[in-house]
């Protein structure tokens, strides 16, 4: 028996990025994404584009890789890279860089010159924070980077720019009000909507909804979309247990450390000094690890859970502390 189909498919997957954003039949779509992320004026906006892949598409692209990238040129001949990466992987802004800088060199054929060269930039939507919000300084949702002179702080050099949109950062408190912040929503929502909501009630925002409906999908597109989500999950729990796995062993190796510090300590000193060092070691060790867990899991101690972290002095608890925030949703879960 098959699922009842959602309303509106998640446009983050690869299929349904590319149907709305890589085809000629929603060339549109692209036009609107790209000057609603650029913010463009009126007299700087995106008129036309022309995808750079110019041989015929197949009916239903299944998922290859979780990084979607759809290429193309405006009618000013600047060069877009645009894509959807859906899972955080080692070395990701290299890949970021390397694409947007491959796609700059490779436009000169044989007998062109460097003047021909056309600006080229990188738009990255991102389901994931790619710069943690806890940092400093404060990377806001949608971010632009440039070349920038250290001393003068003077921009130039600006054949290559790079914008990126991280969902998460997504304010959710309150509705949507400008471009950015619709095209945040739709991305992060669309596949969880019952209905089209007021604030995406509007062109080019309820044309990208119509384009993700599921009903409109047949029988093998929607059997290509859901394999495609199943990748993503695959890919997903393999990078979850992975992080798990070395959670463990750097509390294995914190634990160990600590005993065998407080071991050689009391051996040298001959002193309860000695052990209370090695003691006190391993919980620095273990209170560093469980920070650091918290930390790439979105759950920021405040003041008071900090208080409680710094004043536990049972290893036990601590330990303790360390397995429940491997699957706590909350921090109330992880420190109870």
């Amino acid at each position: 028996m098959r699922a009842m189909r959602p309303l509106f498919a998640d446009p983050k997957t690869d299929f349904v990025f590319k149907k709305l954003f890589g085809t000629e039949e929603h060339k549109p779509l692209l036009m609107a994404l790209l000057n609603g992320l650029l913010e463009l004026d009126e007299a700087h906006r995106v008129v036309e584009v022309e995808l750079l892949s110019p041989e015929q598409r197949p009916v239903v692209q299944e998922l290859r890789s979780s990084i979607v990238d759809v290429k193309c040129v405006d009618a000013r001949g600047t060069r877009y890279v645009v894509e959807m990466q859906v899972l955080n992987v080692e070395g990701f802004e290299k890949r970021v860089v390397y694409n947007v800088a491959k796609a700059y060199t490779t436009q000169l054929q044989r007998g062109q010159h460097y003047p021909d060269l056309d600006d080229v930039i990188g738009v990255t939507i991102c389901d994931f924070e790619l710069w943690p919000r806890p940092e400093s300084p404060h990377v806001p949702m949608l971010s632009r980077w440039c070349m920038q002179e250290q001393h003068s702080g003077a921009r130039g050099l600006g054949q290559l720019q790079f914008i990126f949109l991280e969902l998460p950062k997504y304010d959710t408190t309150r509705p949507p009000r400008t471009p950015v912040e619709k095209w945040a929503y739709f991305f992060r929502e669309a596949d969880n909507l019952e209905m089209v909501p007021e604030v995406l009630a509007e062109r080019p925002f309820v044309d990208a909804l119509e384009a993700a409906r599921a009903a409109g999908f047949t029988e093998e597109e929607w059997d290509a979309y859901i394999r495609a989500g199943m990748a993503i999950q695959d890919e997903r729990g393999a990078l979850s247990l992975a992080t798990r796995e070395g959670e463990q062993r750097g509390l294995q190796q914190g634990l160990r450390r600590g005993r065998q510090e407080g071991r050689q300590e009391g051996r040298q000193e001959g002193r309860q000094e000695g052990r209370q060092e090695g003691r006190q070691e391993g919980l620095r060790a273990m209170r560093a690890a469980l920070d650091e867990l918290l930390r790439q899991r979105g759950l920021t101690p405040g003041p008071q859970e900090r208080a409680r972290l710094e004043g536990c002095e049972d290893l036990g608890t601590l330990q303790r502390w360390l397995v429940q925030a491997l699957t706590a949703a909350s921090l109330t879960e992880a420190l109870r």
